[in-house]
């Protein structure tokens, strides 16, 4: 039985509880006293009820006692089954150790990490198990730290936050009683990572909105996350349009289904029809079995269509279709094939000026354009620049396991100043490499070593050398060089690009460009 007596902090009353449980002859199990609260705690054998009520009085006659009623546990019980309980169900394996180095708890997920029994574990020293890290020289040290380090043990690889313990004397003075690790192994840290990303991504609290402008395109997101209708998001490129995408996704009663990103403008129009509606068997030499396509892998999700502008008219037919109904036939299959999905396009082009050349279906177009967002420019909203900043320098810092730099004002009033035609994705790019290349704790202009830039003229480069002829085909090189694992044919490039077959076979052998020396 426990008690729980609610007294006045008097010299001596402890004496007269103890005093009282002598006289019936009971057995003290344990005794523990709260004087910031007021309370005492004994423990003792179960008694029978008329020496119960005997006690009780007796107790409650004490002077200086106010109340006395019965409690499951002593307040140590209680601490010991709650972090008994805790260390039973953390994911994490955590190992207790003494200033020794010898084991003296251990949880269930560390034995599971390492594949040990607990009696193998406890009480050895861990000093003779770990290679990386010397733990009896951390223990002997003038100034025991926390450290996070990697390290084995039994051969498996962890990272672990090794925390010393100190326990305080009645002067105040600490002194290490030993030390606390946190085991984290590689695959635990790999699942984690995954669900942070994804949570990060997949919301709209990844979107950092201080301008107006960007808090109005959230405000519409969040209202348009809601519903099923097609979404079309329209922006240049590096603005995120598939964050945002992302985020609508995440926001809506699909979030816990799948989204698949295509992009468009990466797959000739062949491919990308396999791609999203998939084929039946012996559509194909050597496909003696069918394929889903994208839009039937993400049934009751969300399909991402990225530069839905590079569609070709075939492809935009079948896409309204599906858009109408949500069914399809797959390549060279007669049955039809009905999904529920919800379709998210972007666009960098102007999609009513290719209405207008008889490149892009009006009545896709108004099909899409239904829910429109439009993503600002990162130079139109500038408000947005320094936040954006700060949070990339503080992620890529995280990663390289660094304090974060500090932006001078210079540095801050450079990137809210530079257009950056490149967009947030530009900005990012910058950042992180002025991050990893950084010495010191200061970031300023100079590390982030952009070019010059105007909106009229586009990048001045200061160090430019040669004619303007070599200038053109380097531009041309890099062109073809990055088109061509979309279009691996002088064909496909020449349709694409509006020259004649002969003209771009010319090109591409000039420049070298073929499927050996470019990876497809």
């Amino acid at each position: 039985m426990r008690l729980e007596i609610h007294c006045q902090d008097r010299v001596g009353i402890a004496q007269e509880v103890l005093n009282i449980l002598v006289h019936y002859q009971i057995d003290l199990r344990g005794i523990e006293v709260d004087p910031l609260l007021g309370r005492m705690y004994v423990a003792f054998p179960g008694i029978d009820f008329e020496k119960f009520q005997e006690l009780m009085a007796k107790i409650r006659r004490i002077p200086g006692v106010d109340d006395v009623k019965t409690t499951s546990f002593l307040p140590s019980e209680r601490e010991h089954n709650e972090l008994s309980t805790l260390l039973k169900t953390l994911p994490d394996g955590v190992i207790a150790i003494d200033t020794k180095a010898n084991v003296t708890i251990i949880n269930d997920a560390a034995l599971q990490a390492l594949s040990v029994a607990s009696e193998d574990i406890l009480g050895q020293s861990l000093a003779n198990m770990v290679k990386g890290f010397n733990f009896l020289r951390w223990l002997e040290s003038d100034d025991v730290l926390a450290q996070t380090r990697r390290f084995e043990i039994h051969g498996k690889r962890f990272i672990a936050d090794v925390l010393p313990v100190m326990v305080p004397d009645d002067s105040g003075h600490e002194t290490l009683a030993g030390a606390v690790i946190n085991l984290k192994s590689e695959s635990r840290l790999g699942e984690q990572m995954v669900v942070f990303k994804k949570g990060d991504q997949e919301s709209f609290n990844s979107l950092h909105a201080n301008s107006n402008v960007m808090r109005k395109v959230v405000r519409e997101a969040k209202k348009m996350a809601q519903l099923d209708a097609p979404i079309l998001i329209m922006g240049e490129t590096g603005t995120g349009k598939e964050l945002l995408a992302r985020a609508c996704h995440g926001g809506s009663g699909r979030a816990g289904k799948p989204f698949l990103a295509v992009n468009i403008a990466a797959m000739p129009d062949n491919v990308a029809e396999s791609e999203l509606f998939g084929y039946g068997p012996n559509a194909f030499p050597g496909t003696a079995e069918g394929k889903k396509g994208i839009f039937e892998q993400a049934n009751k999700g969300t399909v991402f269509l990225d530069e839905v502008g590079e569609m070709s008219r075939e492809l935009q037919t079948k896409l309204l279709r599906f858009l109408q109904d949500g069914s399809f036939r797959r390549i060279a299959d007669e049955n039809e094939v009905r999904v529920d999905v919800r379709v998210i396009c972007t666009t960098q082009k102007d999609l009513p000026g290719l209405v207008q050349e008889g490149k892009f279906r009006e009545d896709l177009y108004y099909r899409l354009n239904v829910l429109t967002l439009a993503l600002p420019p990162l130079r139109e909203r500038k408000q947005d620049i320094v936040p954006l900043s700060e949070y990339f320098i503080s992620r890529f810092s995280a990663r390289l396991g660094r304090k974060a730099p500090r932006m001078t004002e210079t540095c801050a009033q450079f990137v809210q100043q530079y257009p950056w035609p490149g967009n947030v994705r530009q900005l990012e790019n910058a950042l992180y490499r002025a991050v990893t290349l950084l010495e010191g704790y200061e970031l300023d202009k100079e590390q982030l070593q952009l070019p010059s830039y105007t909106n009229d003229f586009g990048y001045l480069e200061k160090d430019f050398d040669g004619t303007l002829d070599e200038a053109v085909k380097r531009f041309e090189a890099n062109l073809l060089r990055k088109l061509f694992p979309a279009y691996p044919s002088s064909r496909q490039l020449a349709k694409k690009l509006g020259l004649s077959h002969t003209a771009v076979a010319n090109k591409l052998r000039e420049y070298g460009i073929n499927r050996k020396s470019v990876k497809i």
